[in-house]
């Protein structure tokens, strides 16, 4: 079930490439010089509607998604939830897309099966399998506190941030965010 799962819902998952412009204060003439930020996202809505990490696209000057087609179009930031780590971005496009299917976070149990699937660094697809771990996970960074965070094994790979978090159901319960540094199987998706 959980292969049939990724398969239904790989084409809503895109990969996302940023670019941010930082300025130098040490240089006599403040040049400016790009870095890039790479990460993945969810189809949530068939007119180009996706759902992806905050932290994904903060602070970018240009972004990019990449769909399974092997089309890229810019992006444009719609909406951003920090707080959440949440982002939602809308690409235009003439075809519509396929959304991946919403399912419900509140009434998981530990030791449900999970799939983590992302698009990183624009390779395609990758998936990862495990269990949640647990529920209701604060989750601290340097700059903040987030809460209520899903604690699942399944590994969340480099540019895996923004993918989806699926039920055995092929529902996006969701949306992988983080691993634990310095530790093995703790992955964290809002």
């Amino acid at each position: 079930a959980l292969t049939e799962s990724v398969a239904a819902v790989a084409p809503s998952v895109v990969s996302i490439k940023t670019e941010q412009t930082h300025s130098s204060p040490f240089r006599r003439f403040r040049t400016t010089s790009p870095t890039s930020n790479e990460g993945s996202g969810v189809v949530i809505q068939a007119d180009g509607v996706i759902l992806t990490n905050a932290h994904v696209v903060i602070n970018a000057s240009r972004i990019t998604v990449g769909l399974s087609n092997g089309q890229e179009n810019e992006a444009t930031l719609i909406g951003l939830a920090e707080h959440l780590d949440l982002a939602v971005l809308r690409i235009a496009t003439k075809v519509p897309l396929q959304p991946a299917p919403i399912g419900n976070s509140e009434d998981l149990i530990l030791g449900e099966t999970v799939a983590a699937i992302g698009n990183p660094f624009g390779l395609g697809h990758t998936v990862t399998s495990g269990v949640i771990s647990a529920t209701a996970r604060a989750l601290e960074t340097d700059q903040r506190v987030f809460q209520d965070f899903i604690q699942t094994d399944a590994s969340i790979n480099p540019g895996n941030s923004g993918g989806a978090l699926l039920n055995a159901d092929g529902n996006v319960i969701g949306i992988t965010t983080a691993i634990r540094p310095n530790s093995e199987g703790i992955g964290f998706a809002i």
